[in-house]
């Protein structure tokens, strides 16, 4: 009967017995805190790649974006694509590791700011008229995409499916 009462006294060993219990919730804390700020950080590479293709299509001649509304003309859209995806007009390696053309979505549209001609504009602007002769504004390049997120969690059956980034972002022409 001693041997039993001096086991149930004995301390020896609780700390790892109590460890091996929490272990479980901290692994799972730790691993959503590395996968939340992967997502984050997958988002912010989204985003300043389309802040980079929006800037690249808003430096291209005015030409491109006659009539302010659809795509832009010639080779733009694919050029803004592959900045937006590699940083590069032709060549580089993606930025975001599950970028597929079959699995995401882009789009680069162009639309014009004007108030039924009460807008009184000078500068760049002054000459950007349709081809009856109205005023159409100054022509805004949006460019977006939808892009399939990459758990890091993947290889350990955690895919995280259905999870996508989603980013958009808008420059005024300037034309060069």
């Amino acid at each position: 009967m001693s041997s039993v009462r001096d086991l149930v006294r004995d301390t020896r060993g609780s700390a790892a017995a109590e460890l091996m219990l929490v272990m479980p919730i901290l692994l799972i804390i730790m691993m959503g805190a590395f996968e939340l700020g992967n997502y984050f950080r997958s988002e912010h590479i989204l985003v300043e790649g389309l802040r980079d293709g929006a800037r690249y299509a808003a430096r291209q001649s005015f030409s491109n974006y006659f009539g302010c509304s659809g795509t832009p003309s010639g080779t733009i859209a694919a050029d803004t694509k592959n900045v937006v995806r590699t940083g590069l007009v032709s060549g580089g390696s993606d930025r975001l590791p599950n970028w597929t053309d079959a699995a995401t979505t882009f789009s680069v549209t162009v639309n014009c700011t004007t108030t039924a001609g009460a807008q009184t504009v000078a500068g760049i602007y002054r000459d950007n008229k349709n081809s009856t002769g109205t005023f159409i504004g100054a022509p805004i390049v949006t460019v977006s995409a939808h892009v399939p997120y990459r758990s890091i969690l993947a290889k350990y059956g955690f895919t995280g499916i259905g999870m996508s980034l989603n980013g958009t972002q808008q420059a005024a022409v300037m034309g060069i």
